[in-house]
């Protein structure tokens, strides 16, 4: 019987010269985020009869059960305080496909497993950008301000310097727009179909049955390349530009619906 672990989804952290508060409070989300992320794979795997993650105590979003000391700890923090481009990650979540219910076969089991943790990302997304934006829109007035006061809340505390807001607003829509910011980082950058991340897992349920073979044999070749490419800021620039901006394009003309500006 083999036992899989859900490799460690990493995802990509930019925080360019941010303040402390600014520090807490991202990683806090972040915390958050990966958490929901990884219950969400135990979770899949539990509803498809594999209970391998869930005996181990990892269908919680508690983040003590999920932290991975470099990939939770050491690498964001060393990304938010320096402003260099790492990978944070969590614990692998284990699953074992032939545990998998016969309503699906094991690598569609597989690739559902792996699809959860991006889809809990999409709707951690959703679901903040609604609270916010229309909690916005029915307490503040003037639409300029709430299209202000959300795009601060996007770029931390030190945002609201200068602006008429309570501590607990500034934490309050702070903290909502970290999460929309890691959260919708998250999705996008795991759906990468290439080996670790989740995107590769969902692509080996299509693939055919050689090409996913060769897939796998390449999976540690392809977690170098794509460690390299992250690090090297060269490297980095080419290939993270245009995934920030996939990600980040649908903030804004979503925010202006929403909050009526």
């Amino acid at each position: 019987m083999r036992t899989r672990g859900h490799r460690s989804d990493p995802g990509v952290l930019l925080f360019d010269h941010i303040s402390i508060p600014t520090i807490l409070i991202s990683y806090i989300a972040l915390l958050f985020s990966l958490s929901v992320h990884e219950a969400s794979h135990a979770t899949a795997a539990y509803l498809l009869d594999d209970d391998t993650a869930a005996r181990l105590g990892r269908m919680t979003i508690n983040p003590l059960v999920h932290i991975d000391p470099i990939g939770t700890v050491l690498f964001p923090l060393i990304g938010m305080t320096t402003g260099f481009p790492l990978i944070g990650w969590a614990k692998p979540v284990p699953y074992n496909p032939q545990h998998f219910t016969r309503k699906v076969t094991m690598r569609t089991g597989a690739a559902l497993v792996s699809a959860a943790g991006p889809a809990s990302n999409i709707a951690l997304f959703v679901l903040f950008m609604l609270v916010t934006t229309l909690t916005l829109r029915f307490s503040v007035a003037d639409p300029s301000d709430r299209l202000v006061l959300f795009y601060a809340g996007l770029q931390g505390p030190e945002a609201f310097s200068r602006m008429a807001v309570s501590p607990a607003q500034m934490v309050m829509l702070s903290f909502a727009g970290r999460l929309i910011l890691i959260n919708i980082l998250l999705a996008i950058f795991n759906l990468i179909p290439v080996g670790p991340l989740d995107g590769g897992g969902i692509l080996k349920g299509f693939l055919p049955y050689r090409a996913t073979q060769w897939f796998e044999r390449h999976q540690r070749t392809m977690y170098i390349i794509l460690v390299v490419m992250v690090m090297v800021p060269f490297l980095s620039d080419l290939f993270l530009t245009p995934i920030f901006r996939v990600a980040l394009w649908p903030i804004q003309p979503v925010a202006r619906v929403l909050l009526g500006a």
